[in-house]
């Protein structure tokens, strides 16, 4: 039975930004919904622990699909020629259980990570929101950068990172691509003074940014850090925040930004207000009053993947233009 494998640039070209905002929007109103499984991801760590080994099962009912992504996250990439995050997305068949299609991980990661914040954005940042600050320099910093600009007129962009050239090098090229000053900062503080949208995308295990520096009325999306050990934001910037989260039974077990806070006795478990699914369907109010400072913690789920993947399956098998491989699927009879 063949099987569709769909490479990084394939997904890009399949899988544009604004498409996938669209799919995210959907995707996570239909887990708001309880019309799809979502368990907890599973991680296995080398014995050195230098990467993990990452598996993301999940069933989605609109649109109909069944899969698992498989990614490795290795630190240790950050600044090199690869990325942190690789792997792959299989999409099975709902009816029969036949593989239907290895896609590419590292770009639709790329791609869907960004769009949720776009969601995220559209539903809680303040409508006239503009003055955009990011944390960070690599994959997630260039595809939040084009989601922002999709989903708020932006009239202000700055860019920090630990490493000043990387900063540099990405202020120049989002320059020339997007056709907008990019401003480099030498400091996380100046690069998010005044802004009201501040997206941190990175590799950092300790604080980055600091609630003593948000403005009243700004929107962050938080998704650097993913596990419970690490968190991008310090203490005062959670609990001063309405908080948000993609999925609370996630959140409890992996969010850093979250559970550091709750161990230090500054937040408890009500301080989450909601999934971003709730916001979108109307069972939770997102910004109450102009001057709230909310928060989006990110940590990325199943079924933000298995949308993506499918729309990328239905669209590289109408183009015709992707690999396609026979790999078994068919009983044989024995000899």
């Amino acid at each position: 039975m063949d099987v569709l494998i769909v490479n990084d640039q394939q997904v890009r070209a399949l899988l544009p930004m604004n498409e996938c905002i669209e799919l995210m929007e959907r995707a996570l109103g239909t887990l708001a919904r309880e019309d799809a499984l979502q368990p907890l991801r599973t991680a296995m760590w080398q014995p050195d622990r230098s990467g993990l080994l990452g598996l993301m099962p999940g069933w989605l009912g609109e649109p109909r699909a069944l899969g698992i992504k498989v990614v490795t996250v290795f630190p240790g990439n950050h600044g090199t020629d690869l990325d942190a995050h690789q792997g792959v997305v299989l999409l099975f068949d709902t009816d029969d259980g036949r593989l239907l299609a290895v896609i590419d991980a590292t770009e639709i990661t790329a791609i869907r990570t960004a769009a949720v914040s776009a969601v995220a954005t559209r539903c809680l940042a303040a409508p006239g929101a503009g003055d955009l600050a990011i944390l960070g320099s690599g994959t997630q910093a260039r595809s939040h950068l084009e989601a922002m600009l999709l989903v708020r007129s932006i009239t202000r962009v700055r860019v920090w990172s630990r490493n000043h050239d990387a900063a540099r090098r990405f202020a120049d090229s989002a320059s020339k691509r997007h056709g907008r000053d990019v401003e480099p900062m030498t400091t996380a503080h100046n690069a998010v003074r005044d802004a009201d949208i501040i997206c941190t995308t990175t590799a950092a295990t300790e604080p980055v940014l600091a609630g003593a520096w948000i403005t009243a009325g700004a929107h962050v999306n938080a998704v650097g850090a993913c596990m419970a050990r690490a968190r991008e934001l310090d203490t005062p910037a959670v609990k001063q925040s309405r908080l948000f989260v993609d999925r609370r039974e996630s959140a409890m077990h992996e969010a850093g930004d979250f559970l550091i806070p709750r161990l230090e006795g500054a937040v408890n478990d009500a301080h989450i207000v909601g999934e971003l699914g709730e916001v979108l369907t109307g069972r939770v109010a997102g910004r109450t009053v102009p001057t709230d400072r909310t928060l989006f913690k990110s940590l990325g789920l199943a079924v933000e993947d298995l949308a993506a993947a499918h729309h990328v399956f239905e669209r590289a098998r109408a183009g015709n233009t992707v690999l396609a491989v026979p790999i078994g699927g068919r009983r044989r009879e024995d000899a």
